[in-house]
């Protein structure tokens, strides 16, 4: 699999297509020099408070795969994106099983942590506050750290191919998205409840875990 380091500003990151022409799976690495609140393909910008994020100095975009919104601070978690086309082996037709091979790239590379995971299976989960918030809710091939998600992976199919967005915490805090995000005061408490107990972080192992997981996709990164 190739290692791609791209630059540029998070909202062209989130906006770059799969290519027509992708020939082989790729990894892009993406770090932020910023925070940002990143929303799903269907949430409309509307979703974000505008004086939260502006007072906070975050930038608002959307992603073009769904789910809910994450909050990405590039001191606190690992985003990767992994683009694989039709032709790939690792391919497949059924949306629910083409990120099981991901996820479990993952739990091997949270193994070296010493970390024991398991990978979610079912379909997309339904819950109250799953299609505000990303990790609110289960998809496939997620990870678990004692019945807690970890790590979330969200996709985008075109007639070209696949791309997954994973990301890791360090630590999971439910205020860190919903703080920004336009509701009233009693649903963010109601939210804050039920949420503090459904994710969990890697603690201060973000470093070892990208190295890691960058090994399971794409061997030794020294040669990229």
């Amino acid at each position: 699999m190739l290692l791609r380091n791209v630059t540029g500003s998070i909202a062209d990151f989130h906006a770059r297509p799969i290519p027509e022409d992708l020939a082989a799976a790729e990894v892009w690495s993406f770090e932020p020099d910023h925070s940002a609140l990143v929303l799903g393909s269907a949430q409309d910008h509307t979703v974000a408070d505008a004086d939260a994020t502006a007072a906070a100095g975050l930038d608002v975009v959307r992603r073009r795969s769904g789910g809910g919104a994450v909050f990405v601070d590039p001191a606190r978690s690992v985003w990767l994106d992994v683009v694989v086309p039709r032709t790939d082996p690792r391919w497949s037709d059924d949306v629910r099983k083409a990120t099981y091979w991901l996820g479990e790239a993952w739990q091997r590379a949270l193994s070296t942590l010493g970390l024991e995971t398991e990978l979610y299976r079912g379909g997309l989960e339904q819950t109250p506050w799953g299609r505000l918030v990303c990790f609110a809710a289960l998809g496939p091939g997620e990870v678990l750290v004692g019945g807690r998600k970890l790590v979330g992976i969200s996709q985008r199919r075109t007639r070209a191919g696949a791309r997954f967005q994973c990301i890791a915490y360090d630590r999971w805090d439910p205020y860190d998205v919903l703080d920004l995000l336009d509701m009233t005061e009693a649903d963010k408490r109601l939210a804050g409840d039920d949420l503090v107990d459904r994710a969990t972080g890697v603690g201060p192992h973000l470093g070892p875990l990208r190295d890691a997981i960058l090994r399971e996709l794409v061997g030794d990164t020294s040669m990229h």
